[in-house]
């Protein structure tokens, strides 16, 4: 007979799921036990595996929900006739869905290589099409430029991330800029980059060419 799925299963699952990613991010994924883990959700360890067959799985499960919402809110954004301001709205919407995943983020930056290759290429698949989106949006700011030198789509897609991604490093709040003032800050910076690179003014750019 199967196993009938209890009516807060889902709440269950995700409470287990936050608490674990910050128990991973706090203690190292490799130094965490499920015995400790298990205390820190204040459950037993066998709830653990009724929900999840392996530390792995439960990983995997932290990461491809964090990576899934963020794929699903950046790919709910509507098109925008202004290119700028389409890429300013996929910046927001990416510190949008960070807040409050400080601690899936951080697990995901350290421990996804852990995980067996299949589990990974799942997730770089999703992390592939993230890239891919910030990709476009950044080519739209500058079609011209992007048509003569096709090779710096990625590293600018790759540099918005880097600015993105370790954000929750250094913001504190309070006195530090805010999400949304931060996004802005992001994007004037590709796009002042852009124009530079456009007019023939990089610093560097050219002579490695």
């Amino acid at each position: 007979m199967a196993r009938t799925i209890a009516k807060d299963h889902d709440e269950k699952r995700a409470a287990l799921l936050k608490t674990a990613a910050t128990f991973f991010a706090e203690n190292g994924y490799d130094r965490a036990s499920m015995n400790e883990l298990a205390k820190a959700c204040g459950v037993s360890k066998a709830l653990i595996y009724h929900y999840y067959e392996s530390k792995d799985a439960l990983l995997f499960d932290i990461l491809h929900s964090h990576l899934t919402e963020l794929l699903e809110s950046v790919e709910a954004l509507p098109p925008s006739e202004d290119p700028h301001r389409g890429l300013l709205a996929l910046t927001q919407a990416i510190l949008a869905a960070y807040r409050d995943a400080d601690a899936e983020h951080k697990v995901q930056i350290n421990a996804l290589g852990t995980l067996p290759e299949d589990s990974q290429r799942a997730l770089r698949a999703i992390q592939r099409r993230l890239v891919a989106i910030m990709s476009d949006r950044i080519e739209a700011t500058a079609p011209d430029l992007f048509a003569s030198r096709p090779e710096l789509v990625r590293p600018v897609a790759m540099s918005a991330f880097g600015m993105l991604n370790w954000f929750y490093m250094w913001h504190r709040g309070g006195g530090d800029l805010s999400r949304e003032a931060y996004a802005g800050l992001a994007t004037d910076l590709i796009l002042g980059g852009l124009e530079r690179i456009a007019q023939g003014k990089a610093v560097t750019l050219e002579t490695s060419r």
